[in-house]
């Protein structure tokens, strides 16, 4: 009788199974996130939250990690396109360096983008000559939020040109439509889900930064440097309030622009 039961809910061991190392695996995800806003007073958080320099670190980070992401992408977006429909020499190796930033340690990014945008380097020299500072600089932090975010807008707009059929893109070039046509008529906008999921992820994940950020400019403080501070300075008690405060702050802000997004595709 039980075994009739089972059948006829489609009883599986296995999905029974899968749901409890997933519950886990969530378990694990949640619990300190939920232990620290649990072990943060509300009126803690109020007065941190009513701090000048709080405000203003969570603030620099969201708008330089959107700067970064929107100048980055008008680069990665039409790479991304090549790399999906092309083939050419060295292509697995431009793939490799691509995916570089997620496996290389992050002081150690940040290290060598110092050494790339140091005051005696090319770069620092031109950006000098321009007037535009980058050590210690929004633009400077903007660069190590891009270096080690970038890999998750090319991959994903990769993966999306791909999916696009080529045989419109072929019938519009044999109609007379040009290349650049082409792109921003047909590509583009098919691939546009997973686009604006990859700019998304972009976006978090340099918000999220601070191995390579610390080293390119401790101050002016992005929020994660600002965390590590007050922890280092006066302990885990008077770090919490800003951790639980700016993770509060990038939840909203990211599904924010999930929504936005959601509602700017067709057939969302």
């Amino acid at each position: 009788m039980i075994s009739k039961v089972f059948k006829h809910t489609n009883f599986s061991w296995f999905r029974l199974i899968a749901a409890l190392l997933g519950g886990l695996v969530l378990l694990f995800i949640i619990s300190p996130l939920l232990g620290m806003v649990i072990s943060t007073p509300v009126k803690t958080l109020v007065d941190t939250a009513a701090e000048q320099e709080v405000i203003d670190s969570i603030w620099l980070t969201i708008w330089v990690s959107m700067a970064a992401t929107i100048v980055f992408s008008v680069l990665a977006i039409p790479l991304a396109y090549l790399l999906a429909r092309y083939d050419f020499p060295l292509k697995r190796l431009v793939l490799g360096i691509i995916d570089l930033p997620v496996v290389v340690p992050h002081s150690a990014a940040g290290i060598a983008i110092l050494g790339f945008i140091a005051r005696d380097s090319f770069m620092g020299k031109t950006s000098s000559a321009v007037g535009l500072e980058l050590i210690g600089a929004p633009a400077g932090i903007a660069l190590a939020m891009a270096f080690v975010s970038i890999p998750f807008l090319i991959n994903a707009a990769r993966e999306g040109f791909a999916l696009v059929p080529e045989r419109l893109e072929k019938a519009a070039l044999n109609l007379g439509a040009s290349p650049a046509t082409v792109f921003f008529t047909i590509s583009l906008p098919l691939a546009w889900r997973s686009i604006v999921s990859g700019l998304v992820m972009m976006f978090a994940r340099g918000m999220s930064e601070f191995g390579a950020v610390v080293i390119i400019a401790y101050h002016p403080m992005i929020a994660p440097v600002l965390i590590f501070e007050r922890f280092g300075a006066f302990g885990l008690k008077y770090a919490r309030p800003a951790a639980v405060l700016f993770i509060g702050v990038s939840l909203i802000v990211f599904v924010i622009i999930r929504l936005l997004s959601r509602k700017n595709k067709p057939n969302a």
